[in-house]
Parts: structure tokens; C-alpha cells; sequence
């Protein structure tokens, strides 16, 4: 049966606003594309009023937070709809939640901490808001455990380019035989063809559109970055939160070193999901920092400044999220950890993770904080924050002394993680081919890394998106893929990545999606890719 699109709102839209101020707040998001203009803002307050000013004209920008690092929120010439005011939140029994596409997600996690419930995949900034996450498919450290935005949708509220709009359930659309959707419309039955390509088998994928034989319609709009209908209400799923959670701060030799434990880390805690053990290993995410990055805390003070000690020898951080039962929490793990060698490990969780990491020759060096403890945890994840910052104000820096065309040129890809090894080869071999400064963070449990040049002449800018294209290629090769979190948008770079993978057909299939849904191309123009070719 197709799913009915609802006829377009005869509420009053909001007013288009025009005030200087306000318009300057829109012009540029996180990855500070430029050249960034818009022709006003409207800010509904409802599915209804977003209803209204669609369906009178276009082009439209839906933009949330504007957290976007690939340009996917920075205006060209739309006007912006802002979901700053779509801020429903209903927590809707034991493992539900409805939220409006404007609520932040530290919002949501507040309101459902009250409830001992949180949403797990959240990406690590806390400040974008569940439109955008569920507009890009986003996911972040814990997805080794709870997988990405896409596993934790049950439904969603769009509107659609002419203003109608869709109430979506999870398993009540789906596409036919045939590979089509189909959706009962004003201007009659439309069918949206399901691309044909394979998506890469990997936890993470924030590139383009959705396809699988049988998908379901709430799929299609889960990572399509804004460009197939607005995203104004989600239904998600949520869950208990962890009685409590330890975080251990382990310095490794070098990388192949810090890829064995990981590897050791995920098999115990894949047996312990397997069994249920209570006093297994269980791993939600393991950061790592490669020696460059360890550099730049040292370089900039982070590392005095969170009173944190990093080993001069050192050539790797891994920083390990394990989550222990009530019971366990409510033991007294430092007697526990003091006694690793000598407790019995059926009743105590910690001490199979200080076993392994006594025969890793790591667990001297390590620094663990107990559930509780959260200014030590906090200044854990405040020093990983500090890499990508230490970069930022690096590139910063290059562009206002050595040339204003220097951009950040940086990548986000994912491989599966027996490949992870040849992947980091590959990333240092590319860019030390090209004299590159590079450094590399990431969710290393996913097989998930950002690799990011630091710029010490403008040539470094078109030399890194050579080797970040070159790596995209492998990365494919490798069963991987080369968008993994943060989507395509509007930046050149990664819209090639996105051809690579899925090549020219893959692009016109995604194109005659696009067609179907917004035939004017107003929503999103630019992103993923130029109009409709």
C-alpha cells in the first residue's frame, strides 16, 4: 500500500525575517564554507507552520545547530528554515521518545537522565540537535556497541518540497518488489526508485542515499542531508542508561601495539554481549590518538592543563569507555583494581581489563577513572577535545599568516577493522609521499579515523585532497567507506568521494531519487551534488 502524503498546511507560515543580525548568524556553519548568502530566515514552530512555508516557493535550507563540517548548512542563496524552534519533547514510555527536530541533544539526554534513560549513539557534540543527527545518519564513539543514528529511529515527520507532509512509522512503508516506494501525492502516485548499488558493510556510512532490496521509507530520509524533505519530528528509541560507566586512559607503544589490544578489547567484549556475563569485559569505545596528536597536547599545554601524564615514549592514547552492572558499580573497585592479581575474576568486572592489560605491558601506565569520578572522566574527553582544536587554531593560524586560501583539508572515512592496520599504512604512506604534516584521531573500535593535514603552505591544501581521494579509492578497495560520520555537503572533496564509491550510475540513481521527491530541486540545492544533471 503507498504511504499518503498529507496536503500542505493552510496555516499561516511564519514571517520571513530579514534582520541583519539574524541573517549573520546563518551565513557559515562548522566547516566555515565560504561565501555563504541567504535571502531570509523563517524559524515554524510546528510540522504545520514548516507545512505553509514550503509549499509557497523555494529554495529552502533546513539548518539545525549548522555543527555541519562539510558545508552541508551554509546557505547559497535559499532561504534558511530554521528548526531552532521545533522543540517538542516527549518521552513517551519505558523506550521512546518524540523530539522535534530543534531539540539539542545534551536536551534530550537531561530529560531522559531524569528518566535513567539516555540515547546511545549521539555524536560527541552535544550541541547538535536531532534533526541534523538523523539528517546525517550520525553516530560517534559508542557506535562499536549501539551502532548509528539509523538502528535508533522508529519514526519521523517530514515535509516534503510542495509542503505536503509524511507521518512515518518504521515497517509500515516499505519498497516493493519491483525497487520502488511508493507515496500517494497531490500530483498523483509517485514512485521513488530504490538505487541499485551495494552500501559498504561497515557500522558507519554518511554517504548519500540509503538502498537495500525491501528498505524501509524512514530510511530514505535517515542520512539524505535535508535534500529529500525536512526532517521535523523523530521518534527514537532509548535505553536504560549504564549503571555505570569507567573510562581508562592507556598510553601504548606504538600503533600496531595499541591495534592488538583493541583487536583483544572487542573480541571480549563482543563474548560478553554474546553470554551476558556480568563480569565480562564490555567495551562501548575506544578513542585513539596517534603521536602527532599526543604532540599537539603537549605543544599547547593540554596535557599540564587536565593534569594529564602522557609518556614521553608514548605513540599512541587509547581512551577506553567500559560499562560495569549495578552490582559491580556499587563494589569497591579500587580494592578490586589494587588486587588484580589476586581477585577472583568471575566477581570482579575490572580485573579481566587490568589482566589484559597486564599482559599487554600497559596496565602500569595506565590511568582509570571509576564510575562516579566525573571531573576525571570529563578531563579525559576534554583532552581528546583538545586535538581537533589544537588543529583547527593550527589551520587558523596558516591561513591568517601564510595564505588566506588555506583550508582545513581533513577525511572521515572506515574500513572494517582487520583492515584498520593497512588503512593507517596507507594514510602516513600518502601523505609523507607528499611532505604532508598529518595528524590522525578517531574511533578506533569502529575502524574509524579523521585524518587531518595541518598546512604549512598553501600547496598543502591540493596535495591533501589528492591523498585524501588517492585513500578513498583504498579505502573503498578495502570493503571501507570514505564517508563515514559527517556526510558529503557541499564540499568538492568528499562530493568526489561519494562518485567514487557508488560511481556515475550510483549519482544518477541518487538523482532520480531526488527527482521524485523535489522535481524543482528546492530543498538543499548543492548538497551531496549539483542539481540534477
Amino acid at each position: 500500500m503507498p504511504v499518503r502524503a498529507l496536503a500542505a498546511s493552510i496555516v499561516a507560515p511564519p514571517a520571513v525575517e530579514s534582520d541583519p543580525d539574524l541573517i549573520a548568524r546563518f551565513l557559515s556553519d562548522a566547516a566555515h564554507y565560504p561565501g555563504g548568502h541567504l535571502t531570509g530566515v523563517v524559524r515554524p514552530r510546528s510540522t504545520e507552520e514548516a507545512s505553509a512555508a514550503l509549499a509557497g516557493g523555494g529554495p529552502w535550507l533546513a539548518v539545525g545547530a549548522q555543527s555541519s563540517l562539510t558545508g552541508g548548512a551554509t546557505p547559497m542563496g535559499a532561504t534558511v528554515l530554521s528548526t531552532e524552534r521545533l522543540t517538542s519533547l516527549v518521552i513517551d514510555g519505558p523506550d521512546r521518545v518524540r523530539a522535534g527536530a530543534g531539540v539539542t541533544l545534551q536536551a534530550l539526554q537531561d530529560a531522559l537522565a531524569a528518566r535513567g534513560l539516555w540515547l546511545p549513539p549521539v555524536p560527541t557534540w552535544l550541541g547538535a540537535t536531532v534533526g541534523g543527527a538523523v539528517a546525517t545518519n550520525a553516530a560517534g564513539a559508542a557506535t562499536f556497541k549501539y551502532g548509528a543514528m539509523r538502528e535508533w529511529v522508529e519514526g519521523l515527520r517530514v515535509v516534503l518540497a510542495s509542503g505536503e507532509t509524511l507521518t512515518l512509522a518504521r515497517g509500515a512503508a516499505r519498497a516493493t518488489g519491483a525497487g520502488v516506494i511508493e507515496i500517494d501525492t497531490a500530483r498523483g502516485l509517485i514512485a521513488v526508485p530504490v538505487p541499485p548499488y551495494a552500501m559498504p558493510d561497515v557500522p558507519k556510512r554518511s554517504a548519500g542515499y540509503f538502498a537495500a532490496p525491501g528498505m524501509d521509507l524512514v530510511d530514505l530520509f535517515i542520512g539524505s542531508e535535508g535534500t529529500l524533505g525536512v526532517i521535523t519530528e523523530a521518534t527514537l528509541r532509548v535505553a536504560p542508561r549504564p549503571a555505570g560507566v569507567c573510562w581508562a586512559l592507556v598510553p601504548m607503544r606504538d600503533e600496531p601495539a595499541a591495534i592488538a589490544l583493541v583487536a583483544d578489547l572487542r573480541r571480549a567484549s563482543r563474548a560478553t554481549w554474546a553470554t551476558g556475563e556480568a563480569a565480562g569485559i564490555d567495551v562501548s569505545a575506544i578513542e585513539h590518538l596517534d603521536h602527532r596528536s599526543l604532540e599537539i597536547l603537549r605543544e599547547d599545554g593540554a596535557d599540564r592543563r587536565h593534569d594529564v601524564r602522557l609518556p614521553p615514549d608514548a605513540g599512541v592514547v587509547l581512551l577506553v569507555q567500559i560499562e560495569v552492572s549495578a552490582a559491580a558499580a556499587a563494589r569497591d573497585l579500587w580494592s578490586d583494581l589494587a588486587r588484580a592479581t589476586e581477585v577472583d575474576a568471575e566477581d570482579a568486572p575490572l580485573v579481566r581489563l587490568c589482566r589484559l592489560l597486564q599482559a599487554h605491558g600497559v596496565l602500569e601506565d595506565t590511568e582509570v577513572a571509576l564510575p562516579g569520578d566525573l571531573r576525571r572522566a570529563r578531563a579525559f574527553v576534554e583532552l581528546r577535545e583538545a586535538v581537533p582544536a589544537g588543529v583547527n587554531a593550527r589551520v587558523a593560524a596558516a591561513q591568517a599568516s601564510i595564505d588566506p586560501r588555506i583550508t582545513k583539508t581533513a577525511a572521515d572515512m572506515i574500513v572494517p577493522f582487520d583492515r584498520f592496520g593497512a588503512l593507517m599504512t596507507a594514510c602516513r604512506a600518502l601523505c609523507a609521499a607528499r611532505d604532508l604534516d598529518l595528524v590522525v584521531w578517531g574511533h578506533i573500535s569502529d575502524g574509524n579515523v579523521h585524518p587531518n593535514v595541518i598546512p604549512r603552505r598553501v600547496e598543502d591544501v591540493a596535495h591533501g585532497r589528492e591523498a585524501i581521494l588517492e585513500l578513498g579509492r583504498l579505502v573503498i578497495a578495502m570493503g571501507g567507506c570514505p564517508l563515514a560520520e559527517h556526510g558529503v555537503g557541499r564540499n568538492p572533496v568528499k562530493q568526489q568521494l561519494l562518485e567514487l564509491l557508488y560511481g556515475r550510475a550510483g549519482i544518477d540513481a541518487m538523482r532520480a531519487v531526488r527527482r521524485a521527491l523535489d522535481p524543482g530541486d528546492r530543498l538543499a540545492p548543492g548538497v551531496l551534488f549539483d542539481g540534477h544533471g
